[in-house]
């Protein structure tokens, strides 16, 4: 499902902010609209979604007397956050600025440095322009927002906060009921382990002392109530701590949903197959379920998926999303 926003639907939002809220495959994007200058586009969805996010960007932006979109900023270069940079920046014409730690890898599209060779995730080529450093100010339509580090899920992200109205933009730092995948931590090598936890808690501490009235996550629905949000996440960081190995499971049973998203059903044997070649899926199972054969392992997620409602299993050995 994507639709776009109104104020009026969100109930939340400032009429110079569209919101164009995505299915999880894609992340959320947000469209800032400036008369003068034109709109900045904040996150810009999965690749195999280009098309639409063009479509809806197209239909936003249609409406308002403004000369198109100039900007594109990403608060990370995870693919389901970057993947409509391409198509849209060779519409538009428009700059595309990301955050430190990247950059040069994004230059020379060095698919192992920005982590889609081993997640097996897909994303077309885009060149960046400009570093969005923590620290500093986007000044669009009037207002000021600021670009603040929240590593932890990705240790380059950013979040982005506009102080005059509240609106925090946290990426996949918070989201109503969570955060993203900690990354660092799903190898299972002790100081990356920790020191990817410790991230996460030092975001949602930056987080907090933010007076925010209203947050945009990453994915899923605007909320207003940060502090329940904020307790819910550190409840479930406090887990994940001290349980290492369920957030492993955790992520392993999230990536193979965020595939079948993207891929649509797939023959259950040919799936099983790509799974046990790609990376990052045999680098959990590695470090926390080695005791248990890797294809039992797997076959093991596919099936809790299935018994949870996540996933389906027709008669004919296929698996779907549900």
């Amino acid at each position: 499902m994507s639709r776009i926003s109104t104020p009026a639907q969100a109930g939340l939002l400032p009429p110079d902010i569209t919101m164009l809220e995505r299915g999880w495959l894609s992340s959320n994007s947000l469209l800032l609209h400036d008369e003068s200058q034109g709109a900045v586009l904040v996150d810009s969805g999965y690749g195999s979604h280009q098309e639409q996010t063009l479509t809806l960007v197209q239909y936003a932006l249609s409406s308002r007397p403004q000369p198109g979109l100039r900007r594109i900023v990403n608060t990370h270069l995870h693919s389901d956050h970057c993947g409509g940079n391409a198509l849209l920046s060779q519409h538009f014409g428009c700059e595309i600025a990301i955050p430190p730690g990247e950059f040069d890898a994004a230059l020379a599209w060095d698919q192992q440095a920005l982590s889609y060779a081993s997640t097996g995730q897909s994303c077309p080529r885009f060149k960046p322009d400009h570093v969005l450093w923590p620290g500093t100010l986007i000044k669009q339509g009037g207002r000021q927002w600021q670009v603040l580090a929240a590593p932890g899920h990705d240790p380059h992200s950013i979040i982005l906060f506009e102080a005059e109205s509240g609106i925090l933009v946290s990426a996949d730092a918070l989201w109503e009921h969570g955060f993203g995948i900690v990354f660092p931590a799903i190898k299972g090598e002790g100081v990356e382990t920790e020191r990817g936890f410790a991230e996460v808690e030092a975001s949602l501490d930056l987080i907090a002392t933010l007076p925010a009235r209203v947050v945009i996550p990453g994915h899923g629905r605007v909320f207003s109530d940060l502090a329940a949000a904020l307790q819910r996440a550190r409840k479930k960081l406090d887990y994940f701590r001290k349980n290492p190995e369920r957030h492993a499971r955790h992520a392993a049973k999230a990536l193979i949903m965020f595939r079948l998203l993207e891929v649509g059903p797939q023959p259950q044997p040919e799936f099983i197959e790509w799974l046990l070649r790609t990376p990052v899926h045999l680098a959990m199972w590695s470090a926390y379920f080695a005791q248990v054969d890797a294809r039992a392992w797997t076959e093991e997620l596919l099936t809790e998926l299935a018994l949870s409602g996540a996933l389906q299993m027709s008669s004919a050995m296929e698996l779907s999303a549900h």
